[in-house]
């Protein structure tokens, strides 16, 4: 695919000494990605974070790897403009697809498809058969999607900051990061692999699954290999639930996000765990790499929705989702900008492990 070269950006009327370098951490969560594009766009747009590197999973891995290209070929407007595009791309690939919201759907919630007849259909056979058997020629228009939008070797030459995608090595059941040197479609369709939608995705002798069966996503890319001290987690898989789930569909759903937020919860345990040794004296801050956490979440919106809106595509509440990503943004960069660089504004302790 020939490069597309986009517009400089504008410039930005913020000062360079005031800009801040920051790493973002991307959960996955199907449709409900198009929160984290939102939250992007307005980072992007208000001009005063640089990011240093991203860490994406499932969805977040999409994200992750659409935004460092459209930064690597255009900066902050390339960046926007490709996520833009590939949501777009997305939402008309959905159309040609059975999983469509009926007009009950739209009428009675913002996103849930329980009204479909097509997606009990579907969700009844995934039960039953495997994508193996659903899917025999193993089908998978992200693939064009992700092609088109990305050029992926362009993207490993020389990216405009380091990114990591992760996913589940199904046979040797351990986590796998792809580095900025190995970011591939393959890479990326591995991270999103759902086992009950799409057959694994071999990436060498290796097959792989979503990626939030093992981190969801992992933090220690971060840490380890970028500069900056501060990790902002879109966080779209909810820590806690109004009421315990009930329907089987729902429970699935509940031990999904459990299985999913576990292993970045016992990281953060640890940043926490580390933090507190250093802020004591107890660690050498000189050599130990004191971490500042913060949060964007969709905790508000995805309690009200139910585990069919991770699969829908229609435009219109991927644009919900994405202004509601603005706007959860624009809250965090009024409240907190100015810790970033100096302190943590989440607290671990009372958001993740109390």
């Amino acid at each position: 695919m020939p490069e597309q070269i986009l517009p400089a950006p504008a410039i930005q009327s913020t000062s360079r000494t005031s800009v801040k370098p920051i790493n973002l951490a991307l959960q996955g969560g199907g449709a409900h990605g198009s929160f984290t594009w939102g939250v992007i766009d307005r980072i992007l747009e208000d001009g005063r974070l640089t990011i240093d590197g991203i860490v994406g999973t499932s969805a977040g891995a999409m994200n992750c790897a659409v935004t460092a290209y459209g930064l690597t070929i255009g900066g902050p407007e390339g960046a926007r403009s490709k996520l833009r595009e590939f949501w777009r791309r997305i939402s008309d690939e959905a159309k040609k697809g059975p999983l469509q919201p009926t007009p009950l759907d739209k009428m009675f919630s913002k996103g849930n498809m329980d009204f479909s007849p097509l997606w009990q259909m579907f969700d009844a056979l995934s039960r039953m058969m495997s994508p193996y058997e659903l899917n025999p020629m193993n089908q998978n228009p992200l693939r064009d999607v992700l092609s088109d939008v990305v050029d992926f070797k362009r993207l490993r030459k020389a990216p405009a900051c380091k990114t990591f995608i992760a996913a589940t090595d199904v046979c040797a059941g351990r986590l796998k990061v792809f580095g900025p040197k190995d970011i591939s479609v393959d890479a990326v369709l591995a991270s999103a692999c759902l086992p009950f939608l799409f057959q694994a995705v071999q990436v060498g002798n290796a097959f792989y699954w979503d990626g939030g069966y093992s981190g969801n996503p992992p933090l220690f890319p971060l840490i380890d290999q970028c500069d900056s001290r501060d990790i902002l987690i879109v966080q779209i898989n909810p820590v806690r639930v109004p009421v315990p789930p009930r329907t089987a569909r729902e429970i699935m759903d509940r031990v999904n996000t459990l299985s999913f937020n576990s292993s970045m919860m016992r990281e953060l345990r640890v940043v926490d765990f580390v933090s507190k040794l250093i802020d004591s004296g107890e660690l050498s801050p000189e050599k130990h790499k004191k971490m500042h956490i913060h949060t964007v979440d969709a905790e508000e919106v995805v309690e009200k929705l139910g585990v069919t809106s991770k699969l829908n595509a229609d435009w219109d509440f991927l644009t919900y989702m994405f202004e509601t990503g603005r706007h959860k943004a624009e809250e965090f960069l009024d409240q907190h900008f100015d810790k970033i660089g100096r302190e943590s504004s989440t607290d671990i302790s009372a958001k993740f492990l109390a």
